[in-house]
């Protein structure tokens, strides 16, 4: 991108950043002024000017001492003030303040020395007594009608109200224009402008997806020179679709694709779309476009498009939709958007089945990129990507950790290395080895080893043979994956567990390993038959993988010969709730439904003849693979290899150590086995081997 486009870009605009979150000040302020005034109006009328009350007993007490103090120049005499609009009267004055602050007497300053006083009185009732102690000392009462200071006084105590009144109008005027604002801006757009300057993503982040990052190197291409490809008269696609499991990469592509043409990246979710007030997606929409125009040339990415663009029409009950009209809106806008400015929009999904078609058509959306699982060499390079950050020793090789975990995302390897990381960090080690990335890639999986769990020496027994009966069918049929582990301790919810290690990805299976699959998965079963006459139900994860294998390879596979090449049933992956509950009827007779289950019970039963066979005549490697288990809990591949070659471990493995349990942990209680025979009833297996018993 050259500099021209950078200069383009402009800075982000914190008044429309989307924070909504800022603090009112202003409204803060006025609020507490008001409450301020308020509390000073009821001060002010409860202490009546700051003048104390007294009762009359008081006041011939302050007489008798000489403390009633007269200055006329100052306007501080005795005076009797009838309170406005009642029959109540009242003595004011002032009175010498003590300088000891004796008890009994108050003072607001203790330098003040007079402090103002009134006194309720009756008049005519207290004037035969009250006349000859003012006579006596010279001092007379100044007699008012009402208080000369009424007008003082009321302004004095209603001021604050109207005050207050007038900055409560101009608070709430305030907030009605803000609240104005508000709506205004809860259609604006929720993309986030995604800074470019830190935590830059290029291609070279990207691992595992060469062919997805072909496609899209045209765009990065056009929006670093447009010009190239408007000369000849081409235009780039308006909108390219993601498409790919979860954890596969198509986010960290699209911000490549942004950090490459180095433009502003806008980044939404397809939920942020649509809120319970109507017609907020669709004003969202056409905003999100408004700002894309403004800074193009930019790239808009939408994550998870499938929660606003799906298929409109199949709606349950009808009414109104909101999302629909989301849809329409954006529909819309991408159908008069003009490639020519520069405006790229990247949307992802893991679902495309449920995409309106509308949305898919050439000139919306033009290109569809499927981002897939990788591959063994992507998932090596996916692994090194992300052990850059990583100490790793030097015996790490990355393509045995990549053959082991087939079926793995972008997601899953990333954590494989950080669970890997944590564990040598616990350890103590200086560097991560491969025994922790093995560790870390069963538990991404499979789950955590359970070696607290209380399990019977029976159990642990009828495990260890169910295990041993898969690991030697795998060593015994020809068209199957190679033995990698086997191992009695507990994983997650399984008991026990075989791994196979898949020399290469399988792409397409053939009949001759299906076959020999259901014979390995029989292995468990047979073997539990044969040692104990007593099968338990630590088979039935077997059972099920089995049967899901036999079924598919009668109805959708077309290996059997009684019912030939024919797709029986619709087998989506995934049901759109409204378009497909209507078709989910049977596409075929009663007739060919039994013909089916008795070709799938054949292809089992058939499994099932010839497991027993082959470990029937191999009994004292099963022994000796079982007595091994029992032993050291986990043998690798090559110990079964020895067993089976020379009837005996040459080179058995280490000990295992007693698990390490916190201090502060629970013990497990000794009575405790009948909870693992309920958990070893209901386990299941993982997706390359069978459990345990």
């Amino acid at each position: 991108m050259s500099e021209q486009n950078q200069n383009k870009a402009p800075k982000r605009d914190p008044k429309n950043s989307g924070d909504d979150s800022t603090f009112n000040w202003r409204g803060f302020l006025l609020l507490s002024l008001a409450l301020g005034l308020f509390a000073l109006a009821i001060w002010g009328r409860g202490n009546g000017g700051g003048a104390e009350e007294i009762s009359y007993q008081q006041f011939k007490e302050l007489l008798q001492e000489d403390r009633i103090h007269v200055d006329e120049s100052a306007d501080k005499v005795l005076s009797l003030v009838e309170r406005e609009g009642t029959r109540e009267e009242y003595l004011r004055g002032w009175y010498k303040v003590k300088a000891n602050g004796a008890s009994g007497e108050k003072s607001l300053d203790e330098e003040k020395e007079y402090q103002q006083f009134k006194s309720p009185i009756n008049l005519a009732f207290v004037e035969d007594e009250l006349k000859p102690m003012l006579k006596e000392r010279n001092l007379q009462i100044h007699d008012f009608a009402s208080d000369s200071n009424t007008m003082a006084a009321l302004l004095i105590t209603f001021l604050p109200l109207f005050i207050i009144i007038f900055v409560l109008f101009f608070l709430f005027r305030h907030q009605m224009k803000s609240a104005g604002k508000g709506a205004m801006g809860f259609g604006k757009s929720k993309a986030k402008l995604m800074a470019m300057d830190t935590n830059k993503t290029t291609f070279k982040d990207v691992a595992g997806a060469e062919e997805a990052k072909e496609e899209v190197w045209e765009i990065v291409e056009y929006l670093r020179d447009p010009k190239k490809f408007q000369r000849l008269g081409g235009k780039i696609p308006k909108g390219v679709l993601l498409v790919g499991s979860p954890g596969t990469g198509k986010t960290l592509l699209a911000r490549a694709i942004a950090g490459e043409a180095d433009v502003p990246f806008f980044s939404i979710s397809g939920s942020d779309f649509v809120e319970m007030f109507v017609g907020v997606g669709a004003s969202r929409v056409r905003d999100m476009f408004e700002q894309g125009k403004k800074n193009a040339p930019c790239i808009i990415f939408i994550d998870e498009i499938d929660a606003v663009g799906r298929h409109r029409g199949h709606g349950m009950g009808g009414g109104h939709d909101e999302r629909e009209q989301t849809l329409n809106a954006l529909l819309v806008e991408m159908d008069g958007f003009d490639t020519q400015e520069g405006v790229i929009i990247i949307a992802a999904t893991n679902r495309p089945d449920v995409l309106d078609p509308a949305l898919l058509r050439p000139g919306r959306f033009d290109r569809e990129v499927t981002v897939n699982l990788p591959d063994v060499k992507g998932r090596e390079e996916i692994l090194k990507v992300h052990a850059k950050k990583v100490k790793m020793g030097a015996d790490v090789d990355m393509a045995i950790i990549a053959r082991g975990t087939p079926g793995y995302s972008g997601a899953e390897l990333a954590n494989v290395i950080n669970e890997a990381a944590l564990l040598a960090a616990r350890r103590d080690l200086k560097a991560v080895t491969l025994a922790e990335l093995e560790e870390s890639r069963d538990k991404v999986r499979w789950g955590k080893e359970r070696r607290s769990l209380a399990i019977s020496e029976k159990e642990k027994e009828n495990t260890a043979y169910h295990e041993a009966g898969h690991a030697i069918l795998g060593m015994l049929v020809e068209h199957t994956d190679p033995v990698h582990k086997v191992t009695i301790i507990p994983r997650g919810p399984s008991l026990g567990m075989t791994m196979y290690l898949p020399e290469d990805d399988q792409l397409s299976v053939r009949e001759h390993f299906l076959l020999d699959r259901l014979v390995v998965i029989m292995g468990g079963r047979v073997a539990e038959e044969l040692q104990f006459g007593n099968v338990t139900a630590g088979a039935s994860g077997d059972i099920q993988q089995a049967t899901n294998i036999a079924r598919k390879m009668v109805c959708e596979w077309g290996m059997s010969k009684e019912l030939g090449m024919v797709e029986y049933g619709s087998h989506n992956e995934h049901l759109f709730l409204a378009r497909d509950m209507g078709n989910s009827t049977r596409d075929y007779s009663e007739a060919t439904a039994q013909k089916i289950d008795n070709e799938v019970k054949r292809l089992i039963d058939t499994a099932y003849d010839r497991a027993t066979k082959l470990i029937g005549a191999h009994r004292k490697q099963l022994e000796i693979i079982a007595q091994g288990l029992l032993e050291y809990e986990t043998l690798d591949g090559q110990h079964i290899k020895e067993i089976m070659k020379h009837g005996e471990l040459k080179n058995p493995p280490a000990s295992p150590k007693p698990p390490e349990v916190p201090t502060e942990a629970p013990k497990m209680a000794d009575g405790e086995d009948g909870k693992a025979k309920n958990e070893s009833e209901d386990e299941l297996p993982g997706d390359l081997a069978p459990a345990g018993a």
